[in-house]
């Protein structure tokens, strides 16, 4: 089982995980031939300590969703919720949006199964003031949750944001990606107590052009490459309280193949 790292009185954990666990195309793979999806929970929550809620994306939660999501593993497993589209996408999402997400949220705050709040934007959400403005007005939507946030375009790599960032207590979200002009470089920043790493592998023909959403994803770590980030990784769990990496490579758990393997080199 891969636990939480966790250093004798200190405060850095570090969890490793994957962004979602409900993929049929693990089945065989990974989970047991005739696995339910809804025994598939359960099921990874015996090899991995944390996992990154993205279903949140594209419908608002419910507690009860929540509630029987906690149920379903250990004392000490954490997930990471991914904000609704309305919020980072649209940004039109309304007051009772935020309410009924927040109220979802309070069932795994309350078990103490919440790591933090996933914000991940869009390449058109540029580097202006309106939408720095738009980053606090969403901290005081959700005060007293931790907020990570995931930027796409490049524009935002600046010292006056990660400043800005720090003074607000707004995680950034490192990610590791194809090398694309106008992504984001594989920098390791951390801006709050709460570091967070994202994989979506490097397969630059199928980033913009693809059929299918997880073609995109479709990419396997080779052993070299992730130690390029094992160093790096060392430096995000250092300088924070909780350190979350998450591999997004989803297809055919090439995700779970990986995060294994990480967890095996930073182990070493």
């Amino acid at each position: 089982m891969l636990q939480n790292k966790k250093e004798k009185g200190g405060i850095n954990l570090l969890h490793i995980g994957t962004s979602g666990y409900s993929y049929k195309d693990w089945i065989g793979p990974f989970y047991p031939e005739g696995t339910k999806q809804g025994d598939m929970l359960s099921i990874y929550s015996n090899t991995f300590s944390f996992t990154e809620i993205n279903s949140t994306y594209y419908k608002i939660p419910n507690p009860y969703l929540f509630f029987n999501m906690q149920k379903k593993t250990c004392d000490n497993f954490i997930f990471t919720v991914k904000l609704h589209q309305s919020m980072t996408h649209s940004r039109d999402a309304s007051g009772k949006d935020y309410s009924d997400f927040t109220d979802a949220l309070n069932v795994l705050k309350d078990v103490d199964k919440l790591g933090c709040i996933v914000a991940q934007f869009p390449y058109s959400f540029h580097n202006i003031p309106e939408n720095k403005d738009y980053l606090l007005k969403l901290k005081e939507r959700f005060l007293g949750f931790d907020i990570v946030v995931e930027f796409r375009n490049n524009r935002w790599l600046s010292e006056d944001v990660f400043q800005m960032l720090r003074n607000n207590e707004l995680g950034y979200i490192c990610v590791d990606e194809p090398g694309i002009s106008g992504l984001l470089d594989k920098r390791a920043a951390s801006t709050s107590h709460t570091a967070y790493l994202r994989f979506h592998g490097r397969n630059s023909s199928k980033w913009y052009n693809h059929n299918e959403s997880y073609e995109r994803y479709d990419y396997c770590y080779s052993e070299n490459e992730l130690k390029e980030w094992a160093d790096k990784i060392k430096q995000l769990e250092s300088n924070s309280k909780n350190c979350f990496v998450s591999f997004n490579n989803h297809f055919k758990a090439q995700a779970v193949l990986n995060g294994m393997m990480l967890r095996s080199m930073l182990a070493d």
